[in-house]
């Protein structure tokens, strides 16, 4: 296949240097600096999944430069307060025959990429492993909770080209399977991500070590609790019925895997960068809002990751 990879950090790495790897025409769109850098070195993973090192087929910092490709895939991997402007400035280059995949963490990605691109053109994926930045271009994969979900929450892309894509990311190393109720795990993302990712950016420690202290996993338990009465207004679903269900998997299941991981927030912060705390504490807090819910210990959390930001 022919795969633009729109963003190089961790994320984007991975994607673009396994998929090379199986042999794919893989295309970088990346910041003008990162580029110089990355086709004159290449990308290289290493952790869990092995050791690879491969130079893309073409690095560039301009969509002018694109406007001739045609791609079957395009994956944003950008941050996800990026994916709106990100996808106004693709958008030339999503043809009827080009699917653009969303792998950011948070709420509102796909509505974002909807207000430039057909909706029948996007694919939303929940990404549940853990990778972090070496160096420009460098990655490493730390942890793996489970397999990358695709599909689209709308149900416009037919079963047998998301298998088909799905195929590819397997075969390029990335565990990866289809659901028609995609929103159910990403919604199960936005709880984990929540619960974990801004107090391991305030802590400026492991997800373990934040559940083996008893105040920082009462929080926690307050942010799973608040969210599913979010959950229960608005009529989303997800994979568990109630909070009591999502805790127990989550506790069991979820974290063993994840212990060891720190929070790819305090990256941001750590690096004076913007964090996805908007996606996240702060998408619950805005859609709290529309049903008359308070939700004060992620609008805390939320407060307290900006002002981490500021002091930064």
């Amino acid at each position: 296949m022919n795969i633009l990879v729109v963003g190089l950090g961790a994320l984007g790495t991975v994607y673009s240097c396994l998929l090379k790897g199986k042999g794919h025409r893989v295309t970088a769109l990346a910041r003008s600096g990162a580029a110089e850098i990355i086709r004159e070195r290449g990308v290289s993973v290493t952790g869990i999944w092995g050791s690879h090192g491969v130079k893309l087929d073409e690095v560039v910092s301009d969509t002018e430069a694109l406007k001739e490709r045609n791609f079957d895939l395009i994956l944003l991997t950008v941050k996800s307060f990026d994916t709106a402007k990100t996808a106004d400035q693709i958008k030339s280059l999503v043809s009827p025959g080009t699917y653009l995949v969303l792998l950011q963490n948070g709420h509102g990605n796909f509505e974002a990429a909807a207000r430039y691109i057909p909706e029948e053109n996007l694919i939303l994926g929940r990404v549940i492993f853990g990778s972090e930045t070496l160096d420009v271009g460098a990655a490493k994969v730390t942890v793996i909770a489970d397999d990358v979900i695709i599909g689209s929450p709308v149900n416009l892309v037919g079963e047998a080209l998301l298998e088909r894509f799905s195929q590819a990311f397997n075969e390029a190393g990335i565990p990866t399977r289809v659901s028609d109720s995609v929103m159910k795990y990403v919604w199960g993302k936005i709880i984990y991500n929540s619960a974990l990712n801004p107090l391991g950016a305030i802590f400026e420690v492991s997800y373990g070590e934040l559940v083996e202290n008893e105040y920082t996993k009462s929080i926690i338990d307050d942010v799973i609790r608040e969210i599913f009465e979010l959950l229960k207004l608005s009529g989303h679903e997800t994979l568990w019925p109630d909070a009591q269900a999502y805790s127990n998997d989550f506790y069991t299941k979820m974290l063993p895997t994840t212990a060891a991981h720190h929070a790819s927030m305090l990256q941001d912060i750590l690096r004076g960068r913007k964090t996805e705390v908007d996606a996240l504490n702060g998408a619950v807090v805005r859609l709290g809002e529309q049903y008359g819910l308070e939700m004060p210990v992620n609008r805390l959390i939320t407060q307290m990751i900006k002002a981490k930001e500021r002091f930064s």
